[in-house]
């Protein structure tokens, strides 16, 4: 697996295909593969003819893990995105994340606007602006000893997940602690980059789609049919809409 080395820290990644780059960004507790290769994403970005590149976010994947809550916040995360574009010697990228990796692009999309051709925001609408809720579940879930000793319902999903995963735990509650800035939205407005913004229509934490694209000067929603959070990322109609957005792009 290919890497490369940016702010003291080891960033692995994939390159796969030929055409117009796509720069894949993955969501909290997720990696890659789990986010973009396994739900097909990445066939589907080479079959249409363009290059799939995807980032392990720092304290994610095969990516250094350091432990510390001050390396996780969202300018260096979007720091590393670009970075990766430089390394590739790319100008410019079409940009998708999910769920935290949609916060990183919107970072990205607003500090670097002229690397990034076109935005896609998965799994994350208005909570972008509103916030998700607390964080402090999924964070006492990650530090305990045990799941056994996790109550709360989405800590658990999230500690769950994260012993699938083989994750480092202290790494990614670091992480949770870090991340979870909002834009206010004045910031949102100066996003002028073409955006999609795609929300599953069970989903009950990304917050409206609709309600983010209209604060975004150039934008439109999809709502992802009868899917949640987990399973939005994955979904053919995703898929279906964001090669279509694309394809208006020229």
């Amino acid at each position: 697996m290919p890497s490369f080395r940016h702010d003291d820290l080891d960033f692995a990644y994939l390159d796969e295909g030929a055409g117009d780059p796509v720069l894949m960004i993955h969501g909290f507790a997720s990696n890659k593969a789990i986010n973009w290769v396994y739900p097909g994403w990445v066939d589907t970005v080479v079959k249409s003819g363009r290059r799939a590149i995807a980032i392990d976010n720092r304290g994610h994947g095969e990516s250094d893990k350091p432990r510390d809550p001050r390396f996780y916040r969202p300018s260096l995360m979007a720091g590393d995105a670009r970075a990766l574009l430089d390394h590739l010697d790319l100008p410019a990228a079409d940009v998708i994340g999910y769920s935290m990796g949609a916060r990183i692009s919107a970072l990205l999309a607003l500090a670097h606007p002229d690397r990034v051709r076109s935005v896609v925001f998965g799994g994350l609408g208005m909570g972008l602006v509103e916030g998700l809720g607390s964080s402090q579940p999924i964070i006492d879930a990650l530090e305990a000893a045990s799941l056994d000793d996790v109550s709360d319902a989405t800590g658990r999903a999230f500690r769950q997940f994260a012993d699938q995963t083989r994750s480092d735990r202290v790494a990614l509650a670091a992480c949770m602690k870090a991340i979870r800035e909002t834009l206010s939205p004045e910031d949102v407005a100066r996003i002028r980059t073409p955006a999609l913004v795609a929300v599953g229509s069970k989903d009950v934490i990304a917050g409206s789609a609709a309600g983010l694209a209209a604060l975004l000067p150039n934008a439109e929603a999809l709502e992802i049919p009868n899917r949640d959070h987990m399973l939005a990322v994955g979904d053919k109609a995703f898929k279906a809409g964001v090669l279509d957005f694309w394809r208006r792009q020229g």
